[in-house]
């Protein structure tokens, strides 16, 4: 009864039209009115304690991150290094906006970020060269929702927060998976764009190639440096953040000089909004996070699991296939805060390794980003190309179901996850 009560509540605050945060508070009230333990001090304290953590001292750095990068021209440099290598293909662009989406996905861990990014630069190119328009907005929606995979990702900080799981192995764990998103999205372009007669660019000369990756040496330089000093242990993931962060600012400073002193004040007010509507998310969740643990649904969840607990690929494939549909209908930070206290008690019980659930989960939420009813990057894609959200979910299609592939491929062989992993923490 608990479960049906705090889902509904949680259903029917939104359908008022209420904030998803706010809608978290007023479920865990419902919840805590039914057990009879109605307090104020609690809500209080579990607003703190959920939002009271170091680690994520990370996410507004990781924002402030991305915003220097964009600002900086970081960004930019590595969308025209991707352009000289293989924009002169058939179908060209889209490969570009593939590979500077894994690119940029390394640089600052942001969905909407990196898309909004791609979706301003590239779309009216394609437009003009007579790509599909929906089709190439689908592709970029689609390549832009890799960021949260390939680390730094601020999902994964949220998860491991939330989860007690060791964020640096999570960040390791992530990078194949995205590169394997990359592929899909590569195949599935390849395969829808080999007959279209589409106008490619020249082919730029090989002097002009090195120039302009030698150009964005010290945007790539970047993920190297964090991935670097996780691996070696210099610095932690709250670490790294701020390290990118500096890193980005002195780049666009010093370095690529289109980042002003004047410019750092919106910047960084920029950064600390969007940290609000992340940190207030969090600290709401907190409330959930402690009745869902007072109210024992974990172990309801479990019971109705019971038929598949004793089988970890079927209750794998049972939890992807549920947490598929929530992500249709809540958008990535809540998905992830509602649903690791749930699910993590049931991954443990099962004896699943909590990072590589965490790596699939990840990406199920990332999925989430692209499909209606929330869809929040595509909603980016349809401000930015001015196109009709019905029109755009045709475009992504092919591209979603590439992606979903590629998650369940993963449940199927969770080696692709965990030996990479093994790799990287064992030299």
């Amino acid at each position: 009864m608990t479960i049906f009560i705090f889902v509904g509540s949680l259903l029917g605050a939104m359908a008022l039209g209420l904030p998803v945060a706010f809608a978290l508070i007023v479920s865990g009230l419902a919840l805590m009115a039914f057990m009879g333990m109605l307090d104020p001090q609690i809500v209080v304290q579990s607003m703190w304690d959920g939002a009271n953590s170091f680690p994520l001292l990370a996410v507004p750095f990781f924002m402030l991150a991305g915003e220097f990068m964009n600002a900086g021209g970081m960004s930019r440099r590595i969308i025209a290094m991707a352009m000289a290598w293989v924009g002169h293909l058939r179908g060209g662009l889209g490969f570009v906006a593939v590979f500077a989406a894994i690119l940029m996905a390394s640089l600052s861990g942001s969905a909407v970020a990196d898309t909004a990014a791609l979706a301003s630069i590239l779309l009216p190119m394609m437009r003009q060269a007579g790509y599909d328009i929906h089709r190439s907005g689908g592709l970029i929606a689609a390549g832009g929702i890799i960021a949260p995979v390939i680390p730094p990702s601020i999902g994964m900080i949220l998860y491991g927060v939330a989860g007690q799981v060791s964020i640096t192995k999570l960040f390791l764990a992530g990078i194949v998976p995205g590169i394997l998103m990359g592929v899909a999205l590569l195949i599935t372009w390849w395969w829808l764009a080999r007959r279209e007669i589409l106008t490619t660019p020249p082919k730029v000369p090989l002097r002009e190639r090195l120039r302009l990756t030698a150009d964005a040496f010290w945007a790539m330089l970047l993920p190297v440096v964090i991935i670097g000093g996780l691996k070696t242990g210099v610095f932690t993931p709250t670490e790294a953040a701020v390290v990118a962060a500096v890193y980005a600012m002195f780049v666009g400073l010093v370095i690529y000089r289109e980042l002003k002193i004047a410019d750092l004040y919106g910047l960084m007010l920029s950064a600390a909004k969007t940290t609000a509507v992340v940190m207030f998310l969090v600290a709401a969740a907190g409330i959930s996070a402690w009745l869902i643990t007072a109210s024992n649904i974990p172990a309801q969840l479990a019971d109705l699991l019971a038929p598949v607990m004793d089988n970890r690929l079927l209750l794998m494939i049972a939890l992807m296939v549920i947490v598929l549909i929530v992500g249709t209908a809540l958008d990535f930070a809540p998905t992830i805060l509602l649903m690791v206290p749930v699910l993590m008690p049931i991954i443990r019980q099962a004896g699943i390794d909590p990072v590589y659930f965490g790596v699939l989960f990840i990406m199920n939420n990332a999925i989430g980003l692209i499909t209606p009813p929330v869809g929040t990057v595509l909603n980016v894609v349809c401000g930015v190309g001015r196109m009709s959200m019905s029109n755009l979910m045709k475009g992504v299609g092919p591209f979603l179901l590439a992606q979903t592939a590629v998650l369940f491929l993963l449940v199927l062989f969770p080696e692709l996850v965990m030996a990479p992993l093994a790799w990287f923490t064992a030299r």
